[in-house]
């Protein structure tokens, strides 16, 4: 099923009637009209006031619009940029109900990160529905504490992204995570943390291959669970001293968890992400032909069946805030320039069309997680965390009307053949899904299924 627009953005007014509507924690019958982008009334029984676009949504729920906070669109790599720019990655992502997302600004060596900021904000500009950017500072410089102080006073940005791996690109040391870190605390942002350590990564990747180990299946094993849960453990402690809030993306291990499960009974405002890939699929992924096993390449890498289990546990006990998607496809021609050398595959895969059907058909429906924190995970813990709560992330009179009426009915065999992103992969091909956008309302613009 592709996604239409059938009505422009000068549309003003959009009355929806007897839907399911998501409002402090449950679902109740009411109309809710739209106006000029933002919710004006909600009740039952609201009149046609005159020029409205009516739905009816008998039979169907109304939840606040998708937020993901971590997709890279357009993103420039040895293999070329990733597959979605930010036109089709939005396109995608609001064919899965997801109204907003927050990528990233990730400056080059010797850029400034102003410049990189402008820049990114221009490409940006392509997006069919709200973004939010993320800063990366890669390298301290005697300008780097003025360019943070200027993006959080002056651009409206307080969530800043570092890399403990990628040492020889974009990664920084412990000390420069820590100056960062000291900076961000002090003027009330937030840190975004990459936890992986990388000398250690280097190693392994370096002995498999001078062993001729270069297909798809040694990708994990170059990154074990400590290589993950180390660097969690690190992380945790240098925002413990620096005073920084952090919130550690895209988890996969249940060694990680402890970290972040321990610090959080101590009252560290530590907050963790996790994906739909760590979810639902497994390393045995890698054991195939490299055709297949190349798109499940990225880092962190799949994991095991009792990680798995300990990441939805963890949502249900609200150790995991967010469900993120790390949303960053590459083509099978892309994923092919490592056909020799498993180090050379492009990490990353897609994911921000399908985050909301999977969670609701592996979680919601199989009773590993309630509606509500199945809207937490996907809305409203995004909004509160990074600055966009209540104007999105909640369904109440004077909110943005970025709303997704959801149809629990709906079926969809998910195929790289009829998704919206633009690539020939899908790690969730074949995937049967319960529960679809059957609209999908972002700055005024409504989007029906067809």
């Amino acid at each position: 099923m592709r996604l239409s627009v059938f009505a422009s953005q000068e549309m003003k007014n959009i009355l929806l009637k007897n839907g399911q509507i998501y409002i402090n924690d449950q679902l109740v019958e009411n109309d809710l009209l739209i106006s000029d982008s933002k919710i004006k009334k909600i009740r039952k029984n609201i009149s046609i006031e005159g020029d409205e676009e009516t739905i009816d949504c008998t039979g169907l729920q109304i939840f606040p619009g998708g937020i993901d906070p971590h997709v890279h669109l357009h993103l420039p790599t040895p293999a070329g940029f990733s597959a979605d720019d930010f036109e089709t990655g939005s396109r995608a992502s609001i064919a899965g109900g997801t109204t907003s997302f927050i990528d990233f600004v990730t400056p080059l060596c010797g850029q400034s990160i102003l410049d990189a900021l402008y820049l990114r904000k221009q490409e940006a500009k392509k997006s069919l529905c709200d973004v939010k950017l993320h800063v990366s500072p890669v390298e301290w410089t005697n300008h780097t504490e003025k360019e943070i102080i200027h993006c959080i006073h002056n651009e409206g940005i307080k969530s800043f992204k570092v890399y403990m791996a990628y040492q020889s690109t974009i990664g920084l040391n412990d000390e420069d995570i820590f100056k960062v870190m000291k900076v961000i605390g002090k003027y009330g942002g937030i840190v975004t943390i990459h936890c992986e350590v990388d000398e250690i990564i280097e190693k392994y990747r370096q002995q498999l291959l001078s062993e001729g180990k270069i297909s798809p299946r040694y990708h994990p094993l170059s990154r074990p669970n400590f290589v993950e849960a180390d660097a969690v453990k690190k992380a945790i402690e240098l925002a413990k001293h620096a005073e920084c809030p952090i919130y550690i993306v895209h988890v996969s291990t249940h060694e990680a968890l402890d970290h972040i499960h321990g610090a959080q009974s101590k009252g560290q405002p530590v907050y963790a992400e996790t994906c739909p890939q760590y979810l639902l699929l497994e390393e045995n992924l890698y054991d195939q032909p490299f055709d297949q096993a190349c798109r499940y390449v990225m880092s962190p890498p799949l994991r095991k069946k009792e990680d798995r289990e300990a990441l939805w546990q963890a949502i249900a006990d609200g150790i995991i805030q967010t469900v993120g998607t790390d949303h960053c496809p590459f083509t099978l021609e892309q994923k092919r320039l490592g056909k020799n050398d498993f180090t050379k595959i492009p990490n990353g895969a897609g994911g921000v069309e399908h985050r909301m059907s999977l969670l609701y058909t592996h979680g919601v429906l199989q009773n590993r997680i309630s509606l509500q924190e199945f809207i937490e995970i996907t809305s409203t813990n995004a909004a509160r965390i990074f600055g966009w709560y209540p104007k999105k992330g909640i369904i109440q009179k004077g909110s943005d009307a970025d709303l997704v009426v959801w149809d629990p009915k709906a079926r969809q065999r998910i195929s790289a053949k009829s998704h919206h992103q633009n690539c020939d992969l899908n790690i969730y091909e074949g995937f049967d899904v319960q529960g679809l956008p059957k609209y999908t309302i972002v700055n005024v613009t409504l989007m029906t299924r067809i």
